[in-house]
């Protein structure tokens, strides 16, 4: 029995094993022999292709386990997109700098308050003795000490930015500018939800339109792509994140992987990473037991945000292009990816080394599919069997559906399981001392 739980716990990394084998055996080999699939270049870019979709599904976890959806993530990476691609190559006052700039100086301002006050409050919980209790600063260490703090890091932060408006912005300079613009319009998104209490699905809808049409006016009408040639119309040291590490990794991919390291250690070993899952398990329940679901929400869809603008600069980079369109049907995938990972759509469970995994099946799968040149139309009727069926055994829900279809072995099988089940939650009832052919 130890050795089915620990099958059943580690399915999904089999499941990965499975889809890589099915490419070794099944890969088409070059003139010279070599298995095409097992090169070095093609697993380079597989890695490369799914760091996009990887970076904006890490944020997308987090969401997902708080129960929550964000969809606009895609229009989000669009944006950040157009506004990183203005900033390589356009110098002067534009759109992008009048959006970005502000957005910087805001998030910088922000951090400051926040994180100064964090220090303060837990320096003074450790001088108490109590980190339990909760604790009222003074006027100065409570308001003017993070007020300062945060004024100061605004300032250097629009220090560094300003100068580079008058030629054109550099490699870290559109690294700090277009996550902060995602981060800018995910916070909105949680702020909305929070505060009006609007279902997340109605609010990042309304802002994937919203993001999109924003998109389109930053760049023009007469500008649907935007062009970033290094070395030419953009500073040639943009080209670094689009290199290789060491000649082994390349660079998305080395983010990707530090995106799924940091977050997910964050999520494991932190108080908000509890705070994550409890929210997603019973919301009301983690209210009533002091946790401010709402700062953490908000939270949750900021960092989504953030990360969709983190891909957008890999976008740009890779492409060698911003544009409006730059994110159309990325929420799906990654959306996918995390799901096939399995994260729950109901929220409470999940883990980023499930979505890691989601979305290296999912990268492996669509370059097996491209080895053997099938049709692309095709290739998407594919690719969503295939996520129907691993949710439908990541949720244990496949024999429900035999059951369904009246097929006798399965509904037998099912009959057995739950009948099994039914033993079991009696047996624990009447170990708690209860009934269990009782009603609430």
């Amino acid at each position: 029995m130890s050795a089915l739980k620990l099958v059943s716990r580690t399915k999904l990394y089999w499941g990965l094993l499975a889809i890589f084998l099915i490419g070794v055996l099944s890969s088409p080999v070059s003139s010279s022999g070599k298995n095409i699939f097992l090169s070095y270049g093609n697993l380079l870019d597989v890695l490369r292709q799914v760091s996009t979709t990887g970076l904006i599904a890490t944020g997308m976890t987090a969401v997902i386990i708080t129960a929550g959806i964000d969809l606009s993530v895609g229009s989000l990476m669009a944006i950040c997109s157009v506004v990183c691609a203005m900033l390589l190559t356009m110098p002067g006052y534009t759109p992008a700098a009048i959006m970005g700039v502000p957005a910087v100086g805001l998030v910088a301002l922000l951090i400051g308050v926040m994180l100064t006050r964090f220090v303060l409050l837990n320096l003074e919980k450790s001088r108490q003795g109590d980190v339990r209790r909760d604790i009222q600063l003074d006027p100065i260490r409570g308001i003017v000490a993070p007020a300062i703090v945060g004024v100061l890091l605004c300032a250097l932060a629009l220090w560094f930015l300003l100068p580079q408006i008058q030629t054109k912005f550099g490699v870290l300079g559109v690294l700090i500018v277009a996550p902060c613009v995602g981060l800018v319009f995910g916070s909105i998104n949680g702020f909305i939800i929070v505060a009006g209490r609007l279902q997340p699905f109605i609010v990042t809808l309304a802002m994937m339109v919203t993001a999109l049409g924003v998109a389109r006016l930053t760049a023009g009408q007469n500008n649907a792509v935007l062009p970033v040639y290094t070395g030419s119309n953009a500073v040639a040291e943009f080209d670094i994140l689009r290199s290789l590490v060491f000649g082994i990794i390349p660079m998305p991919g080395l983010f990707f992987i530090a995106a799924i390291v940091i977050y997910g250690a964050v999520l494991r070993f932190t108080p908000f990473g509890r705070y994550v899952y409890a929210i997603g398990g019973n919301e009301e329940a983690a209210r009533l037991s002091g946790i401010d679901a709402g700062r953490v929400k908000i939270v949750t869809y900021a960092i989504s945000g953030l990360l969709a603008g983190v891909a957008a600069v890999l976008y740009v980079a890779q492409y060698r292009q911003g544009k409006p369109d730059a994110g159309a049907g990325l929420e799906l995938d990654a959306i996918a990816a995390v799901v096939i990972g399995g994260t729950s759509l109901m929220g409470g469970r999940g883990s980023l080394a499930g979505t890691f995994c989601g979305v290296l099946i999912f990268g492996l799968l669509s370059n097996i599919l491209q080895l053997h040149n099938i049709n692309s139309n095709l290739q998407l009727v594919l690719k969503g069997l295939i996520i129907i069926g691993t949710v439908l055994v990541q949720e244990r829900n496949a024999a429900d559906l035999f059951a369904y279809l009246r097929l006798p072995f399965w509904r037998q099988a099912h009959q057995k399981t739950s009948a099994e089940e039914r033993t079991s939650e009696e047996t624990q009832s009447r170990n708690l001392g209860g009934n269990a052919n009782e009603t609430p």
